[in-house]
């Protein structure tokens, strides 16, 4: 068996139409702080504080053409989707609503543990109650 690869951080790369907004968007939601440079505004990274840092971040891709994922039923698929679990979800649907995200017309979720998002690039993400 081969020995597995060692990480030191994670990230997420969304791609999107415009890298900063997306980021600002994300940094709203979770109070996490933007990282980008002057040298390439395409790419810019979104993280949690320093002092409550887990190797984690989502990066924001820029690309020319973006077509957002068209779920549940569209011809582009979600291919993957974020979920942030919370304490309350009474209390995160209307801070990620003031964020910008947009509540998506179709809810899965018949007991009402989760409420699908689009992100302000149409990407789905879920708040899940913990």
């Amino acid at each position: 068996m081969s020995t597995p690869i060692r990480t030191t951080s994670y990230v997420y790369a969304l791609d999107c139409p415009d890298a900063g907004a997306l980021a600002e968007f994300y940094a709203r939601l979770l109070g996490w702080d933007i990282h980008s440079s002057e040298e390439d505004d395409e790419w810019v990274d979104v993280a949690p504080p320093a002092d409550g840092d887990h190797g984690f971040s989502i990066a924001c891709q820029q690309i020319e053409n973006y077509r957002a994922p068209d779920w549940p039923d569209g011809p582009i698929p979600q291919q993957a989707h974020l979920d942030f679990h919370v304490s309350s979800l009474a209390e995160a649907v209307p801070h990620a609503e003031a964020a910008g995200a947009t509540r998506h017309s179709h809810q899965p979720s018949e007991e009402g543990t989760f409420v699908v998002f689009l992100d302000p690039a149409g990407h789905p993400f879920c708040l899940c109650e913990a």
